[in-house]
């Protein structure tokens, strides 16, 4: 009797027993990589622009208008307490940046599911908010103002939601 026959209790092992024991392992490999595959692609791409080169090619463009808004020293500091999702915006200067139109694209950085863009309504001061039911987790917002003056400044900020 060998080792196989007395794990299984069997008193022959067969071709049929064999078969079965291949059919179990392959079985198991193949479930596990069809299940892996289709969480792969159900859920986000990993891809962050669509045409790597042609991006490349605006590269100097978005570099010159990166400088630009990093001369202006605008900051934004934000807040997500009881349902309410808010931004202090200030300048160079620590002044409040009053008058401006603020969007807020809100979403967890590796899948697109819960993503929503907002439009936030000034408060007080430098305060814009919006109400924005964010579960707890990790979260990523793309901010995009336009300044009194016409004047556009784009932010990304990571924030955590705690439970």
């Amino acid at each position: 009797m060998t080792t196989i026959e007395r794990v299984l209790g069997l008193k022959q092992f067969t071709g049929w027993h064999m078969l079965g024991v291949l059919v179990l392992f392959f079985g198991t490999i193949i479930g596990v990589n069809l299940t892996m595959a289709y969480f792969a692609t159900s859920s986000w791409t990993g891809l962050v622009v669509k045409n790597s080169y042609v991006e490349s090619q605006r590269f100097n463009t978005v570099t010159a208008e990166k400088r630009r808004q990093a001369e202006l020293g605008w900051s934004a500091d934000l807040t997500h307490e009881k349902g309410v999702f808010a931004v202090d915006l200030t300048d160079k200067d620590g002044n409040y940046i009053r008058d401006a139109i603020v969007l807020a694209k809100i979403g967890h950085p590796v899948q697109e599911r819960d993503d929503q863009t907002v439009t936030l309504n000034a408060e007080r001061g430098g305060r814009y908010a919006a109400d924005v039911d964010l579960r707890p987790g990790l979260w990523d917002v793309d901010l995009t103002v336009t300044g009194p003056k016409g004047e556009i400044w784009t932010h990304s900020i990571r924030f955590l939601v705690k439970g």
